[in-house]
């Protein structure tokens, strides 16, 4: 196995590059090995192209930094149905087979350096990314993918987007990005199949692990047979969640394990194009969730399964064959599973679920978001009462020791433990909890029947 350290950063950061990336292209054209980046040492760098059976080793205390110069790197466009998309990536591997990168050290992606101001008024909750930001890694169309025990810190965009990849390990991964940085998201498997992310800690300004069929590579497959693990999150979006792009399918995928807080949404699937999400796991995680500014997505729920037209043109796909086991939340909302009239939501079960809603936050409630949706007087998020558990237009749901309690002081827009409209099939059983509010009935059902027929 070929071995080739770089031991000192060159005098620029161009000659750096070069001399970073000349040594991946040895060690790929001796038929593989390790490069390694060594210990105490700083690498500012622009875009390093990862080859087939290389792994790129950061050693402890060794810093590898991302350029503040656009023209470091290098734009890349990549083809697809639908014209496929751009970007530019401090780490970057396209059609490789057996690459790695790991640690123990840190990539940093400096994302100060690429934003410009505040968006939100108060110049507190959501920076303004600049015109032009890189991302952190980006592998395409790869197999056999090591990613482990490295640390990312202040990614400016995309912390590591997977595309079309297949056999992917993420394990033992640090990433601890802004909070107030949007689309910093953690790990994004993008149309990939067998996948394990275990044992990862993630801070993440939007969404923590989020799964993804985009529409630009249509031809690459679906989101399959996919395992998360003993993770823990925070997250100023989802810590868990499947979509918003689903151009594709997304099947026999369990998230287990997990621990969740300071969160504005816990579990999500949010589909809204024409694919399907089924067989779907959600077992034994700890979920603490919050309100926070409006211009993230979410509204506080620990768990949020909700289907929606994405614009005028499409036609929903389905959500079928969910289960939500032993889960514990905390949060300042409720459970959230909302279907639409041509797309119920199917054979979902909820089985062992502790909801405790406590208002914490400064940020008010009385908000139902169903972000992004067609149509939406609101933009898809809008005054409603938050029950414990909201459900609407669904087919043979089942809710099975689920108890909802209410602490601290009573607000306004609490309303019923369980709340459901439109569901064909509902069952119920040694489900606990009264209302939020005086005077409402623990349970409200609305054009409800028992069972399918």
């Amino acid at each position: 196995m070929a071995f080739h350290p770089v031991a000192e950063p060159a005098g620029s950061v161009s000659a750096t590059t070069a001399l970073i990336q000349a040594a991946i292209d040895r060690c790929h054209s001796d038929g593989g090995g390790l490069v390694v980046l060594v210990g105490g040492r700083r690498f500012v760098c622009g875009t390093l192209h990862l080859r087939s059976g290389v792994e790129l080793l950061l050693e402890s205390g060794c810093v590898l930094a991302a350029s503040r110069d656009q023209a470091d790197f290098q734009e890349r466009a990549f083809g697809g149905e639908y014209g496929g998309s751009s970007g530019s990536f401090l780490i970057l591997a396209e059609d490789c087979q057996n690459v790695a990168i790991t640690g123990p050290g840190t990539i940093d992606g400096d994302s100060l350096a690429w934003m410009k101001g505040w968006r939100d008024p108060e110049g507190r909750y959501i920076r303004d990314p600049k015109d032009w930001r890189p991302r952190g890694i980006g592998l395409y169309f790869c197999s056999g993918v090591r990613l482990e025990q490295f640390t990312m810190r202040d990614i400016a965009q995309w912390t590591i987007h997977l595309t079309g990849c297949d056999d992917v390990v993420c394990h033992a991964l640090t990433i601890r990005n802004r909070l107030d940085v949007p689309n910093c998201d953690g790990i994004d498997p993008d149309r990939c199949r067998n996948v394990r992310i275990s044992d990862c800690h993630i801070e993440a300004g939007d969404d923590g692990i989020v799964l993804k069929n985009t529409r630009q590579f249509a031809g690459r497959g679906d989101c399959t047979d996919i395992v998360i693990s003993n993770c823990t999150i925070v997250s100023t979006s989802a810590g868990l969640k499947i979509g918003t792009e689903s151009h594709g399918d997304f099947r026999r995928i369990a998230m287990t394990g997990c621990v969740i807080r300071g969160s504005h949404r816990g579990l999500a699937i949010q589909l809204r194009d024409h694919g399907t999400v089924e067989d779907i796991l959600f077992a034994n995680c700890l979920i603490e969730t919050r309100h926070f500014h409006g211009g993230w997505w979410g509204h506080g729920e620990p768990v949020a399964i909700t289907a929606m037209p994405r614009d005028g043109s499409t036609v929903p796909g389905r959500i079928r064959r969910v289960r939500l086991a032993g889960l514990m939340l905390r949060g300042e909302n409720g459970i959230v599973i909302h279907g639409n009239d041509r797309a119920p939501i199917e054979d979902l079960t909820l089985d062992g679920i502790d909801l405790e809603i406590e208002q914490r936050s400064r940020w008010p409630g009385g908000q139902l978001d169903l972000r992004p949706r067609f149509g939406a007087e609101h933009g898809g998020s809008e005054p409603h009462p938050n029950p414990g558990v909201l459900l609407r237009h669904g087919r043979n749901l089942t809710l099975r020791h689920v108890a909802v309690r209410w602490r601290g002081t009573p607000q306004p827009w609490w309303s019923h433990a369980i709340d459901a409209a439109d569901i064909v099939g509902l069952e119920m059983s040694a489900c606990t909890g009264i209302a939020g509010k005086a005077g409402l009935p623990a349970v409200l059902r609305q054009r409800c029947t028992a069972e399918d027929g």
